[in-house]
C-alpha cells in the first residue's frame, strides 16, 4: 500500500464510524433532549416520528420496526469502521445505506433534506473507503499480518 493513504483510511474509519455512533446516540437521547443545541431528535420516540416520515407507506409498527434495525446497522457500522474489521465489506454497506437514506430524504423531504445532513459525501467516503486495498492499524490488518 502507498504510504500516503496509511494515515487518511484511518482518519476516514473514526471519522465515520464517529459519525454514525453520534447519531445513534442522538436517537438514543444519550445527547440531551431536544432543544439542546445540535440536537437533531433527542430521544427514540422523536427518531421514530422522523423515520415515519422517510417512510410513509409503512404503518407504526413497521417503521419501528425499520428504524431499530437502522440504528442497529448503523452502530454496528460506526463500531466495525472504528476498530477496523471486515473494513471493506462494512463501507460498503455504509455507502449503500447512506444512499438509500438520502434517496429516501430527497423524495420524502425534499433535496435540501440530505444535503443538509451530508448524506451523500458520506456515501461518497464510505465508497471510496471500501476501495482501499490495505487498512492499516486495523482489526483487518491484525488478522492478516497474524494468518502470515
Amino acid at each position: 500500500m502507498n504510504n500516503s493513504i496509511k494515515l487518511p483510511q484511518l482518519l476516514l474509519r473514526i471519522a465515520l464510524g464517529i459519525g454514525f455512533l453520534v447519531t445513534v446516540s442522538d436517537r438514543l437521547g444519550f445527547l440531551g433532549p431536544l432543544g439542546t443545541r445540535n440536537i437533531e431528535w433527542g430521544n427514540w420516540d422523536n427518531f421514530i416520528d422522523y423515520t415515519g416520515t422517510l417512510m410513509p407507506f409503512l404503518d407504526k409498527h413497521a417503521v419501528y420496526i425499520m428504524g431499530a434495525i437502522a440504528t442497529l446497522t448503523e452502530a454496528v457500522i460506526g463500531i466495525l469502521l472504528i476498530i477496523g474489521l471486515k473494513t471493506r465489506q462494512v463501507a460498503l454497506g455504509s455507502s449503500m445505506l447512506t444512499f438509500i437514506f438520502g434517496l429516501s430524504m430527497a423524495l420524502f423531504l425534499g433535496i435540501k433534506a440530505p444535503i443538509n445532513f451530508a448524506v451523500f459525501p458520506v456515501c461518497a467516503a464510505s465508497l471510496l473507503l471500501s476501495r482501499i486495498t490495505d487498512y492499516k492499524w486495523s482489526v483487518d490488518s491484525f488478522l492478516a499480518n497474524s494468518a502470515k
